[in-house]
């Protein structure tokens, strides 16, 4: 049942490793050492218990978010959530193709050649494959941050400090300082990003998995979450081991984590660090886009899904094809500021989470749209607390400035 079932839960939950991911992951340890560990406990149960809620809506209505929303909601409100993720959206996708330029410039290959190369590999792989066939090349992507535990140990970092790090709370001081709260808000966004949450309920319910697989489908989410966010941890302490420790607190992009590691811990942890950048931009720059594909044809009505051919859901493919040829064209431009790009899409993904979140608790727990499968306290109690804190995180951002 779990392997009928697998793929959306794992997948959704490890493209948050993506270029915008490693660079945030890394920044945080290269800025903050090990600081910074403590975060990703709330984060993931945060994450299971939010990625959970989508697949059990998936699971128990057939239909993805955007289509709950329109239904419930009405037009205006899907119109400026869609909106609002396309613009959000689109700054992901081009953080994707910066990873790629970056990566690949890394073994000498020109970005000039390799996002072309690589977007066009990516629209062959979704719109002339089937659903089955996409999820079976995902699925194997996610296996590959594997690269950044390995790395991570080849960092040889502090594991006592590491942990007592992990499990102790935050002092309340270190809230006033404005660096620190901006990289807090970046790192619950790329972990918990918005698009996320649409992309797995419509996945869940493309794969037509029913409330009776639902055991197995929440495994799924499960195992996802927990094996990003251990990789997130890696990724972390490598670079607080490394870059912190050796003074290198200021990353200018994704692949100066890579450059900086060589030096301090050998070819092997800087090879599997640029190799993984790669598969994670590349696996993230097919996702991203089909994400906000399926958000806007489910919300305005359209067909959706990359099991229709292209001339069954035209609007869902233009959108794709039309977001992933702007996102790889606009990373050739030159001068593109690659920290502002990288590190601000996944604070905006942070600040935008809430409104996602509050339609999702107000749908999930609607007695005559999910019957008997309504949100526990617990669950509720954890979603809300998620919501509000990031609210009041953004909130309080502006007032740390001086």
């Amino acid at each position: 049942m779990f392997f009928s079932v697998v793929g959306p839960g794992f997948i959704t939950a490890n493209v948050d490793n993506d270029a915008g991911g490693i660079f945030t992951y890394s920044q945080a340890g290269a800025q903050f050492g090990y600081s910074l560990l403590w975060t990703m406990v709330p984060i993931t149960i945060s994450l299971i218990v939010i990625q959970e809620m989508c697949a059990r809506m998936g699971a128990a209505t057939g239909k993805g978010l955007s289509d709950l929303i329109r239904e419930e909601f009405g037009i205006r409100a899907t119109f400026l959530m869609m909106f609002a993720l396309v613009i959000v959206n689109f700054g992901n996708v081009i953080t994707e193709f910066l990873g790629i330029a970056g990566s690949l410039e890394l073994f000498g290959v020109s970005r000039y050649i390799s996002v072309p190369v690589c977007a066009v590999i990516v629209w062959f792989i979704v719109v002339k494959g089937t659903y089955k066939s996409v999820e079976k090349v995902f699925l194997g992507a996610s296996f590959f941050y594997v690269a950044y535990i390995i790395a991570g140990v080849l960092a040889r970092p502090d594991w006592s400090t590491a942990v007592i790090n992990t499990l102790r709370p935050p002092h309340v001081q270190d809230f006033r300082s404005s660096a620190y709260l901006y990289m807090i808000i970046g790192l619950v966004g790329t972990t918990i990003a918005p698009w996320m949450q649409f992309y797995l309920q419509a996945s869940v319910a493309e794969k037509r998995v029913n409330i009776k697989q639902y055991a197995a489908s929440r495994l799924d989410v499960i195992v996802g979450c927990l094996f990003t966010d251990i990789v997130a941890w890696f990724i972390i302490i490598a670079c607080a081991a490394t870059l912190y420790t050796a003074g290198h607190t200021d990353i200018h992009d994704p692949t100066d984590a890579a450059q900086a590691l060589r030096p301090l811990v050998g070819n092997y942890a800087y090879l599997l660090f640029a190799a993984g950048l790669f598969n994670a931009s590349l696996f993230a720059a097919s996702i991203l886009p089909i994400s906000t594909a399926y958000t806007v044809c489910e919300g305005l009505g359209f067909e959706s899904g990359v099991d229709h051919s292209f001339k069954q859901a035209p609007v869902f493919y233009w959108l794709y094809t039309g977001l992933l040829g702007a996102g790889a064209g606009f990373v050739l431009l030159p001068g593109l500021p690659l920290v502002k790009v990288s590190i601000l899409s996944q604070v905006i993904n942070g600040i935008a989470l809430p409104a996602v979140l509050i339609f999702m608790l107000l749908l999930i727990n609607k007695k005559e749209l999910m019957g008997s499968h309504t949100n526990s306290r617990l669950f509720n109690v954890i979603a809300w607390a998620t919501t509000i804190v990031l609210i009041v995180l953004s909130l309080a951002y502006p007032f740390t400035q001086k």
